[in-house]
């Protein structure tokens, strides 16, 4: 049984969706490893192939790819032992 998911969150940090998940990951005070796409093409490519579209947010699971918000806000609320705890300096 595999304890710990593979996650990566591709987002836009002007996408109100994006800010959804975002500020709930702060309410939890957990992160999970980020990709802005925002002016990166290489990030925009990379979410592309994983999930056909470059629509954010898209949580990617052991690359399988997840998106709309408020999916996304449930699988984290769901899976919350999985996430990283947010180091106290990047909460100020």
């Amino acid at each position: 049984m595999k304890i710990k998911s593979e996650l990566t969150l591709y987002f836009k940090d002007t996408c109100p969706f994006c800010r959804k998940v975002l500020d709930y990951l702060d309410d939890l005070k957990k992160t999970v490893p980020m990709k802005n796409i925002k002016g990166n093409p290489e990030y925009s490519d990379e979410l592309e192939k994983i999930s056909g579209k470059r629509q954010v947010p898209c949580l990617v699971i052991d690359n399988d790819p997840l998106l709309e918000s408020d999916a996304i806000v449930l699988w984290l609320e769901e899976h919350k032992i999985l996430l990283e705890d947010t180091p106290a300096q990047e909460r100020l």
